[in-house]
């Protein structure tokens, strides 16, 4: 019983991470869909999803380049 309890809040300290670099690459320029998929992709640097937009980059081809 005890092991369950640390299971859910990990889940929910994850599911927030996800929500807020999905908002971080929405207001970077990507799309809902592509910003999703980027979002649950921890080995995506959200950093660098966000400098490529920033900096000038297509969404669809930072899209291409980080994936």
């Amino acid at each position: 019983m005890a092991s369950a309890n640390l299971i859910l809040p990990r889940q929910a300290e994850s599911e927030r991470i996800v929500s807020w670099r999905l908002e971080e690459l929405e207001r970077a320029g990507y799309d809902r869909l592509a910003a999703r998929e980027l979002a649950e992709r921890m080995d995506v640097d959200l950093h660098l999803a966000v400098a490529l937009t920033r900096g000038g980059c297509p969404p669809a081809t930072a899209l291409s380049i980080l994936l």
